[in-house]
């Protein structure tokens, strides 16, 4: 007979709560402190970046000072976000992200742009004194992967990835167990990531639209024409600016998959898979599976983005140990014993964006490492690089986890970092 475990439950048992518990100490900004001082933030890249916005407005003792966004056509639907909620300040609306460095006041960016985007911004931002809130995966290839964890360290700043489930209690409460032995030795992941996608077309060059800044959109990725299927999201299909499903999605189930596994960084990496139900620009795969081997232990990740799959009901990440087998979702989890007899269901608890900003703005007031410290998750974003690098060379990587090198393809080398614009080159 299977047992429901209550949160009150496990909490009194679990030493993760106590160590994940956060408690607001006196707010330390602009060499102020009090407890009642507002942290100043700015939000750039207004799609993913107006579920920041709404989660800030949550959150007391946050003021929203700037929207930046290349394409003016982006600010109505944000201001009508924050319109909704009482009281609160319409924030200065900009489309160059510098002049919010330039304003000592602002304490946070938060950047939901475009992948080519995050590091150049983040190291920008740390470089202007600012706390760096930057969405999955942090970083377009390896080379930007060390430089933002570089510049974080430089310039001692809080720089968060978003991807938030690493603050969401049910799985730090999870991910304790299985250090704990609950399924015995860990041993093996497996990662599901399926969706219908439609064909994006062939894009034609057309006049750039008035409302948008296309230069200020490429930023740092060297120019090309403006093509009509490319903004505001299908970006994520070509190489150029994007890093395809495996570090759109891939990501986040690859990030619990290694902090679940207790694993850094793996030995073996393959990705085999192609573009396979339209033939359109879209350049990455949308059906495919990737391995990481990490010696003694394993991830897989299985993506079907044109196809969802419904007559299988397929787990975000299931764990497989010695003694067992966790079955992880969106819902909760599951804890099967060795035999497959269900022993324990966990159903999940907060989620969502405002409790990883929250973890993200408490750890600016204490100078604590956030639970997605930038260092620790570029491991799972640099995993997510390297797989796209063995699928565009065909062939199986091998890497140094200690060096952090790719063994056995010097052509390889090629992926490692990118051609930048002039003027944009990142530098910690």
């Amino acid at each position: 007979m299977k047992t429901i475990e209550t949160r009150r439950e496990f909490l009194k048992k679990s030493s993760a709560f106590l160590a994940a518990a956060t408690v607001f100490p006196a707010i330390r900004t602009n060499g102020a402190e009090s407890p009642n001082e507002t942290i100043v933030v700015a939000v750039m890249g207004l799609g993913r970046g107006n579920d920041h916005v709404r989660a800030l407005l949550e959150i007391p003792n946050v003021r929203i000072a700037y929207i930046c966004d290349a394409d003016s056509r982006r600010f109505p639907a944000t201001e009508k976000i924050i319109a909704s909620k009482q009281n609160v300040r319409m924030p200065e609306k900009v489309k160059d992200f510098r002049k919010i460095l330039d304003d000592k006041t602002v304490d946070a960016l938060f950047i939901a742009t475009p992948n080519h985007w995050h590091s150049p911004a983040a190291i920008l931002a740390c470089k202007a004194g600012k706390h760096v809130y930057v969405e999955k995966p942090g970083s377009h290839n390896p080379h930007e992967s060390e430089l933002i964890v570089a510049a974080a360290r430089k310039y001692k700043r809080v720089v968060q990835m978003g991807n938030q489930r690493r603050s969401w209690q049910s799985y730090i409460e999870m991910v304790q167990k299985l250090k704990e032995g609950v399924i015995g030795k860990v041993i093996t992941a497996r990662c599901y990531y399926t969706n219908a996608r439609g064909s994006i077309g062939t894009g034609k060059q057309v006049p750039v639209p008035p409302e948008l800044d296309f230069s200020m959109w490429q930023g740092p990725a060297p120019e090309r024409p403006y093509v009509d299927n490319l903004v505001h999201y299908n970006w994520h299909w070509r190489w150029h600016w994007g890093n395809g499903e495996l570090g759109n999605n891939g990501v986040h189930a690859i990030d619990i998959a290694r902090w679940g596994l207790g694993v850094d960084l793996p030995v073996k990496i393959t990705y085999g898979g192609g573009r396979y139900h339209f033939k359109d620009d879209w350049e990455t795969p949308d059906t495919g599976v990737a391995t990481f081997d990490f010696g003694d232990k394993f991830i897989t990740w299985e993506h079907s983005s044109c196809h969802p799959r419904r007559a299988e009901k397929l787990p975000f990440v299931s764990f497989y140990g010695t003694n067992g087998t966790l079955i992880m979702e969106d819902s909760g989890y599951r804890i099967y014993d060795e035999t497959g007899k269900l022993i324990s269901e966990i159903k999940a608890g907060e989620r969502g964006d405002k409790v990883h900003i929250l973890n993200f703005l408490n750890c600016i007031k204490s100078g604590n490492k956030p639970n997605s410290d930038i260092e620790e998750c570029q491991k799972s974003a640099l995993m997510c690089h390297l797989g796209n690098i063995a699928y565009r060379l065909n062939r199986t990587i091998m890497f140094s986890p200690e060096t952090k090198k790719i063994l056995n393809a010097p052509e390889a080398m090629q992926y490692w970092s990118r051609e930048y614009r002039k003027g944009w080159e990142p530098e910690v």
